[in-house]
């Protein structure tokens, strides 16, 4: 039904996709949380030329292992500019993880599958957000993808050693990335059960070559040589530098930020069902859609098709593995999308056949329209009647402002895209809006909030505040601070406790009394009295204020360890307009 117009081709899906990934890089600064993290850090390698040790504020950066910010670095050293570099990684990863599923489709299915994949991405917020944002987790996508495409090309398609060993090669770039990225090895698990079943029929005399046997332990040296790469170098240069903090650094993102993250969380916490019930409703909505208005027809389609099968497997064996954890969020899961998006494609495609997609193409465009006509509402009441948004949006007064034309041109623009591509197929027409939204949110939106997302204003009221001679010193601060500076700035480990932080900073004021600290008005503070605090600005839903000697009090306990670190910008233009 309505399937007679011609259907955009592959490529021409590919081309409007880089488009769109690629719009609205340079048009905004980096935003918290994670942005001016891994901003600042791969300034400070390029800045430093120390690249094996990840530094935030000349201090050993333990949370994530330093293949993304290595990227981030070199796209830094490409355009000399990090305001482009900090977004390029996670866009590239995108594009790659659009070829790789469009690649694998085609030659598991057939173009028409390996099309509706692409549009099935395309259409599901999650992909495309952390594509077009500075997050690790759309380069570890990438590299999950390429595991899993692999071992698809080689178990299903083969043999193909090459491309068995690159597997594990992409494996261990994941975990190099975020510690995740050996998910693709539970693949073997349906692979091994399901396999035979899923390869074409060999031909007539031909002797198909074997998948398994003792080569396959050479995948797990090929992962091991591509770690070493990496834990080699970073483990002798612990060793030899007989250093207690990198020593620390060392058994942080070895232990504490891998198997004691996931076995023991400290952030996150969740209920076991939290990405059945809350996160695929939601970040997966037109999937979850898709499946609840055409699961028997899935059922048919896992029974007839193992190749379908041993996808589907793989990511119910990944949100298990995710859901096992207490910690979670929605973001862990991203790395299925791209496995679902092509058993989601052979389900649409089939659905088409047997013209079955009537109830879907009716719950999924009357979902569309309610999210556009929720947005237009939104940035009309914005515009016109913030008060009625409630007491939050008093506080967002001025960021909802901006943001006002900018949400209602994007309801009204989703809305008339929608009406426009009303007679191209259901995927097709989503795609549409979704592209189109996008555009609008990288070209217009974004902007617009930028102002409200970084400590641009706030520095420059501190340099109009303090002479530049005065040394300024951190407490509880955030990364940002250090990415925005326009003077050396002193802190006092990001990682210590507040309280240790504290008492070090006393010290470092009662050596020089000239010096100063800039911290959150809301911290509880022993050694300082801040009735005595000037304000600064606002910044980031907190208040900032300026502590001088004045706010000393007379003694303060002595710190466990004394810690300083000095971040010394050395371009002051780094992420001006």
């Amino acid at each position: 039904m309505m399937m007679h117009r011609k259907p955009l081709p592959a490529w021409a899906l590919l081309v409007l996709a880089a488009v769109v990934l690629l719009a609205g890089i340079g048009l905004r600064g980096p935003w918290p949380a994670d942005e001016p993290r891994f901003a600042q850090i791969a300034r400070e390698m390029v800045e430093s030329g120390q690249w094996l040790f990840p530094m935030r504020g000349g201090e050993p950066y333990p949370d994530k292992p330093p293949v993304f910010v290595w990227l981030v670095a070199l796209c830094y050293l490409v355009t000399g500019q990090l305001k482009l570099a900090f977004l390029l990684p996670s866009a590239i990863a995108g594009l790659g993880t659009l070829w790789l599923v469009h690649d694998i489709g085609r030659r598991l299915w057939g173009g028409d599958v390996a099309r509706t994949a692409l549009l099935v991405l395309l259409i599901t917020p999650q992909f495309l957000l952390q594509a077009k944002t500075a997050q690790i987790d759309a380069l570890v996508c990438f590299w999950i993808t390429l595991g899993c495409y692999g071992l698809l090309r080689h178990f299903l398609l083969g043999p193909a050693w090459g491309w068995y060993l690159t597997a594990f090669v992409a494996m261990a770039l994941g975990i190099m990335t975020k510690g995740v990225g050996f998910l693709p090895v539970l693949l073997l698990l349906p692979l091994a059960l399901w396999g035979a079943a899923a390869r074409p029929p060999a031909l007539p005399g031909h002797i198909p070559g074997r998948v398994w046997g003792w080569r396959n332990w050479l995948g797990l040296v090929a992962l091991l040589a591509t770690l070493a790469l990496w834990l080699g170098p970073m483990l002798w240069q612990v060793a030899a530098s007989g250093s207690e903090e990198l020593r620390a650094y060392r058994d942080n993102i070895l232990l504490r930020q891998t198997a004691g993250r996931y076995a023991n969380p400290w952030g996150h916490l969740k209920p076991w069902h939290y990405f059945l019930t809350a996160a695929i409703p939601t970040v997966w909505l037109p999937l979850a859609l898709l499946l609840l208005t055409q699961w028997r027809r899935l059922g048919r389609v896992l029974r007839e098709d193992p190749k379908a099968r041993i996808l589907l497997a793989w990511v119910v064996l990944v949100i298990v593995f995710f859901s096992l954890s207490r910690g979670k969020r929605e973001v862990y899961i991203l790395p299925a999308l791209p496995m679902l998006a092509l058993v989601m494609a052979v389900l649409w495609q089939r659905a088409v056949a047997e013209q079955g997609t009537r109830v879907t193409v009716a719950v999924l465009r009357l979902a569309a329209l309610v999210l556009g006509g929720t947005v237009l509402t939104l940035g009309a009441l914005a515009l016109w009647q913030p008060g009625v948004l409630g007491e939050k949006a008093v506080a967002y007064a001025e960021e909802l402002a901006d943001l006002a034309w900018p949400l209602l041109v994007l309801g009204g623009v989703s809305l008339v895209v929608l009406a426009l591509a009303w007679r191209r197929p259901l995927l097709e027409q989503l795609a549409a809006v979704s592209l189109a939204s996008w555009l609008i949110v990288a070209l217009w939106a974004w902007p617009a909030t930028d102002p409200h997302r970084s400590p641009r204003a706030a520095m420059a009221t501190l340099e109009q505040r303090l002479p530049a001679s005065v040394e300024l010193g951190l407490l509880d601060f955030k990364e940002q601070f250090l990415l925005y500076a326009r003077r050396p700035l002193t802190h006092f480990s990001y990682l210590a406790p507040l309280a240790e932080q504290e008492r070090n900073a006393w010290q470092w004021m009662r050596e020089r009394p000239g010096r100063w600290l800039l911290l959150p008005g809301s911290d509880r503070l022993t050694c300082f009295d801040l009735s005595r605090a000037q304000p600064l600005v606002a910044a980031h839903r907190r208040e900032w204020v300026l502590l001088d000697a004045s706010a000393m009090r007379s003694d303060c306990p002595p710190p466990q360890q004394v810690r300083r670190y000095t971040w010394q910008p050395r371009r002051l233009d780094i992420l001006e307009p």
